[in-house]
């Protein structure tokens, strides 16, 4: 079967695409260049052509797939809505109870950044952009009124660590913690944080 012939760009995203897979099946530690290109059907060589080693090509499949998750944040805080609609949509997608993708990638990658420093970077970055937006829309609800927050950023970081810890229990320990639960928890600090009420979430 002849493949088709893509553009740098193009062959380059379906690299990542193929990459993040393979880390979310395999691991970061156990996955392979030729896992990578056997996945598309293609040589070692080329993925080494386009990624010069295994480290450079993990850690730009955490940046491919970062990015992912930041534009779909920002579309989330992005549209014309209150705050407080806009923080509940970003935080209910990205909790491990929601529609956000990819939670088992991001633990491996954790874990592989204590020793990788390019991924570390990565990781770290996405982290900083993350609470930063989260920073934002919650400061923003302040200024409205419609919170009671006096700490904007620790209040994104509390929060932050809270869906973090969730999404290793119920990803890691399956059975653990139940979904339903976890979703009150995150509810409760959630309308805690900003001096509402349980009902104010839902209404």
């Amino acid at each position: 079967m002849t493949r088709v012939r893509l553009s740098v760009t193009e062959r380059r995203e379906e690299l990542l695409r193929a990459a993040v897979e393979q880390i979310e099946a395999r691991g970061v530690v156990a996955v392979r260049i030729a896992d990578v290109a056997s996945a598309l059907g293609v040589s070692n060589a080329l993925v080494l052509y386009h990624f010069s080693t295994k480290e450079k090509l993990v850690a730009a499949a955490f940046t491919y797939a970062a990015e992912d998750d930041l534009a779909q944040l920002r579309k989330l805080l992005g549209r014309r809505t209150t705050a407080l609609r806009r923080l509940r949509a970003a935080v209910r997608w990205y909790a491990p109870t929601g529609q956000a993708k990819g939670w088992r990638l991001w633990i491996e990658g954790w874990a592989a950044a204590l020793r990788e420093p390019a991924l570390r970077e990565v990781t770290r970055d996405l982290d900083r952009q993350w609470k930063a937006a989260l920073t934002e829309v919650i400061a923003e609800g302040v200024a409205a009124g419609e919170f009671a927050c006096p700490d904007p950023t620790g209040t994104a970081l509390r929060l932050t660590a809270l869906l973090d810890g969730l999404a290793v229990q119920l990803t890691s320990y399956e059975g653990g913690v139940p979904r339903a639960r976890a979703q009150e928890w995150v509810d409760e600090a959630v309308a805690r944080e900003l001096g509402l009420s349980r009902e104010a979430l839902t209404t």
